[in-house]
């Protein structure tokens, strides 16, 4: 199945990296990818660019299905973990959901109890990690089969536009909600995710992706040698049940000091609260400098086995990183290998868990007549 899904563009790239010829020009496909069990139809995007990069998206759950880019050495592989076929997506929502590549919403992270308050009224989601709910509820965003908007290519880039429409009172959420969210490709292989979001009443928003990195191969093992930087000083410390308490507490002297490239696994087996908590990464650090204007750097990435490098900018206030604790080898993806623990990292921008329940949080209530507007870009290199 994944043979029929890369497009003539994107061998054609395959083969001109192989004999130094002129990579294929930039192009955006459109085709069919199954019915979900219920019968609806779903569509599989790819974009590709003229430098041996390709993303492929899947209405379903707006999940990135794939993301292809060369190594130093010019070969090509997938670097984020998924499934060859529909069926593995809709499996693993059936079952709870590990969530590979979906976007998350309504309320991405956890919600203290699945309570929230909107101007003195109390709402309550679904509890999908007892005692809190997580992800936005039994049928979040990652569980829907999204509208293609269009797709569009100009000097930019390639892009696609994808849309949900939640009604009133989804997931027990208040207000329709409108969301549309924008891959875009383009030639310095950056790909960026723009998220846009309206609605006809008081609610609480938190979007974000959920793709499992792996930047030596999707499903090649460990990440654990992989080097990480994240431009915090501070992180969100939490309760047993990855509830913040409210605290923004400095990273200095803890596991969590990533302002200086350093090794994954260092500090993975710490006995430091926090780590035995998650059973290993699964925090969110507050982001260095303003959020909700420009995109700024929050995450690097390297690979010092393929020489890649993934640099995550955002505009968002804060980032969870997790080092996909509860992988455990249920799976196989598309290379038929098993997941399991530490086999990727996922880099989650995002607004603070459980924020509407911490007035000191940067706000994620969205009201009549304002627009939610974040940005999240993954740009890929080598060295």
């Amino acid at each position: 199945m994944r043979a029929i899904v890369k497009s003539a563009v994107c061998l054609a790239a395959l083969a001109g990296m192989a004999d130094g010829a002129a990579q294929a020009a930039p192009a955006v496909t459109v085709q069919p990818w199954g019915k979900t069990p219920a019968g609806q139809d779903v569509k599989i995007v790819t974009l590709t660019n003229d430098h041996a990069m390709t993303v492929r998206v899947i209405t379903y759950g707006g999940i990135i299905q794939s993301v292809e880019a060369p190594d130093r050495a010019g070969h090509v592989q997938d670097l984020v973990l998924g499934f060859g076929t529909l069926d593995g997506y809709t499996k693993d929502s059936a079952e709870g959901g590990l969530f590979f590549g979906a976007m998350i919403g309504r309320y991405a992270n956890r919600l203290a109890h699945g309570t929230f308050t909107i101007d003195g009224k109390s709402y309550h989601t679904d509890l999908t990690d007892p005692p809190n709910a997580l992800h936005g509820g039994k049928i979040g965003f990652d569980k829907h089969v999204w509208t293609l908007v269009g797709t569009r290519k100009t000097e930019k880039g390639v892009s696609v536009t994808l849309r949900l429409v939640s009604p009133n009172g989804d997931q027990g959420f208040p207000g329709k909600l409108t969301t549309d969210i924008t891959y875009t490709l383009d030639e310095n292989n950056a790909l960026s995710l723009h998220y846009q979001a309206t609605t006809d009443a008081p609610t609480v928003l938190n979007l974000t992706n959920h793709s499992y990195w792996n930047l030596n191969d999707e499903g090649s093992g460990t990440i654990e040698n992989e080097i990480l930087q994240v431009n915090a000083e501070r992180y969100t410390p939490t309760d047993p049940t990855s509830i913040p308490t409210g605290e923004l507490a400095l990273v200095e002297g803890t596991p969590l000091d990533f302002r200086k490239p350093t090794r994954i696994g260092d500090r993975l087996r710490s006995d430091f609260a926090q780590m035995v908590y998650a059973r290993g990464y699964d925090h969110n650090w507050v982001v260095d400098g303003s959020y909700g204007k420009a995109a700024r750097s929050a995450v690097t990435v390297y690979d010092p086995a393929s020489g890649r490098t993934l640099e995550v900018s955002t505009n968002q206030p804060g980032v969870q990183v997790y080092t996909s604790n509860s992988l455990t080898g249920k799976y196989a993806g598309i290379s038929h290998r098993t997941y399991r623990q530490t086999d990727a990292l996922a880099i989650e921008a995002e607004h603070y868990p459980d924020s509407p329940n911490h007035p000191s949080f940067p706000t994620t209530e969205l009201r009549p007549g304002q627009k939610f507007d974040y940005t999240t870009i993954f740009k890929l290199g080598t060295r």
